[in-house]
């Protein structure tokens, strides 16, 4: 999947997680990522908050998307 940033510098890791239908909520989305169920450019990425910008590539329950300009 991608997901493009349409001129935004970045979005923030829980707002992706929302925005791609991965977390029906923010909170579920915040606690995807505490409990260490998502990877940002292969690492496990534990700031809900993380800023997401052109170039990086999310993974969570085998989806991956990248992110795009």
């Amino acid at each position: 999947m991608e997901f493009s940033l349409n001129g935004n510098e970045f979005i923030p890791l829980n707002a992706l997680l929302k925005m791609m239908n991965i977390a029906e909520s923010g909170g579920q989305a915040n606690l995807f990522i505490t409990d260490g169920e998502v990877q940002v450019n292969g690492a496990v990425e534990t700031a809900k908050r993380k800023k997401m910008r052109a170039g990086d590539v999310v993974e969570i329950f085998g989806e991956r998307i990248e992110v795009m300009v």
